[in-house]
């Protein structure tokens, strides 16, 4: 339908560190979709009002403790405030959109699928999705839950990882977890997924230690192994700022801090760091 609109529901820190992040995904997106766009900033709050509330000092609203990110349990919410009717896209704000979104948008979603993703032999990806909100209804917690069950974000991952028919299988290309083996042009949405060599960083992380904040990532920092991937990201990053985008734009109150995951052992994925993957048996026994 022309009058239809893509609705794109982003995971991002409450505190401003994601501000570039935040820009280059927008401008991405829109220079590249056909179709009109709406996008929901999933950030915590202090607003009772908010479907995102938190207040870790009382224990109200989303309980945060055992997430990694600042936002990795909001992706279950989605169905639940789209009042489980129509489709509804989820990405991490680590993203640069490479193609026509609309193409994703219309993937096929069946069966008993409720929700489109990437998939291989030993991982299921909810980085990048597609949520068919209505067959989700009944599969997915109740959002009190979700709010208040520390462990209700495993809970979830554990159950779509031992239901595999309920993830419609997508193209690998719609979430390109940093860059992996193909080129640029082959790429439809790139996924910087490792947060230790997030392009984002360069800028993000002295403008924030300015503003007074801590970034709420706190592992190493790495450079990134394909330089054309960054060089991509600053592409984008300019083209923002000469097209009018600006930081502040994206800037909310910041929330403050908030119980989470530290990343101090954080050790990224095979793509970025071959040489620091270890062996089956060594992951297994945590050594």
């Amino acid at each position: 339908m022309d009058d239809e609109v893509i609705k794109v529901f982003v995971g991002c820190d409450p505190n401003n560190c994601d501000l570039e992040q935040m820009m280059v995904l927008d401008y991405s997106i829109h220079k590249h979709t056909s179709l009109p766009v709406e996008i929901v900033w999933m950030q915590l709050s202090r607003d009772p009002n908010s479907y995102w509330y938190s207040n870790p000092e009382t224990g109200e609203g989303w309980n945060t403790s055992k997430w990694a990110t600042p936002f990795s349990g909001f992706r279950w919410a989605i169905p639940e405030y789209c009042d489980f009717t129509g489709k509804a896209i989820y990405m991490d704000a680590d993203v640069v959109i490479l193609s026509d979104l609309a193409e994703l948008w219309n993937y096929p979603i069946g069966g008993q699928a409720i929700v489109a993703a990437k998939t291989n032999a030993d991982m299921i990806r909810l980085c990048t999705c597609v949520w068919d909100c209505s067959a989700a209804k009944n599969v997915v917690l109740p959002i009190e839950q979700l709010k208040k069950d520390i462990n209700a974000h495993k809970l979830m991952m554990s159950m779509i990882e031992k239901n595999p028919q309920l993830v419609e299988p997508y193209q690998d290309s719609y979430n390109c977890v940093d860059g992996e083996s193909l080129a640029i042009e082959e790429i439809k949405i790139l996924h910087y997924s490792d947060m230790g060599t997030q392009f984002s960083h360069k800028y993000a992380l002295a403008r924030v230690k300015e503003e007074g904040f801590q970034h709420w990532f706190d592992g190493n920092i790495m450079p990134h192994p394909r330089l054309e991937l960054v060089e991509l990201f600053d592409s984008y990053y300019n083209e923002a700022l000469a097209a009018g985008h600006q930081l502040d734009s994206y800037r909310i109150d910041p929330f403050g801090r908030f119980p989470k995951k530290t990343h101090r052992r954080y050790k990224g994925n095979r793509i970025t760091r071959p040489k620091d993957s270890k062996s089956f048996f060594s992951r297994f026994f945590n050594r």
